[in-house]
């Protein structure tokens, strides 16, 4: 009888380390996917594009063109989007109208762009907008905007542009490792407020310890 339950015992014990090891696994695995967000576009006010990735602004005005909304919100203009030259400059070369855009020029980070926003959204009375931004991003796009935007009455819809950010098998290149272990860490900074040049430049220092 002893025999029998030292064995329950042991199997008991055995579960439980199995168990977290699985998880963790999952996680792991399931680490690049969480990070994107991709959900179907729907009709609304503006479409808000945010700076910084190749493909944004062009998905933008795929978006623009095809009915979904009749202005455009450019959020860190200024800053270099394709060969056209910047935000603007891309957005006018692909045929949207001067006026049909809105933009400011001042966002440092992820949390500017939703902060410096909600203002021009006000502004002109919109109560609704699609969000754009590169797939990786989105998950940390989505968290951030959803606190700034939360009180605002305005719905929120999040699509993303495609990076060549490998989600599935994030682990096998170079290029989406880099991509996860910085959106990670951002999250985790952003948590604890760290946000634009101040963030940048602690993440440069984390990822010196690695190297």
């Amino acid at each position: 009888m002893k025999n029998t339950n030292n064995k329950k015992n042991k199997r008991s014990k055995l579960k439980y380390p199995i168990c977290l090891l699985v998880f963790i696994f999952l996680t792991i695995l399931c680490a690049g996917r969480f990070l994107v967000v991709a959900e179907s576009p729907k009709n609304v006010n503006a479409i808000i594009v945010l700076s910084g990735g190749a493909g944004r602004v062009e998905k933008a005005v795929d978006l623009y063109k095809a009915g979904y909304a009749p202005y455009l919100v450019l959020s860190n203009y200024r800053e270099g989007a394709s060969s056209s030259g910047n935000m603007l400059q891309t957005t006018l070369t692909l045929g949207v109208p001067a006026e049909a855009i809105f933009t400011e020029n001042k966002a440092l980070s992820t949390y500017d762009n939703a902060a410096l926003t909600l203002p021009i959204m006000k502004e002109h009375g919109f109560t609704s907008a699609i969000v754009v931004s590169s797939d990786f991003h989105m998950r940390r796009v989505k968290f951030i905007f959803d606190h700034v935007y939360k009180k605002s009455g305005i719905e929120l819809t999040y699509v993303s542009s495609v990076s060549g950010y490998d989600a599935k098998r994030w682990w096998s290149r170079p290029y989406s490792r880099g991509i996860t272990f910085s959106e990670y860490a951002k999250m985790v900074g952003n948590l604890f407020r760290y946000r634009g040049p101040e963030a940048k430049k602690t993440l440069d220092q984390i990822k010196g310890w690695f190297r």
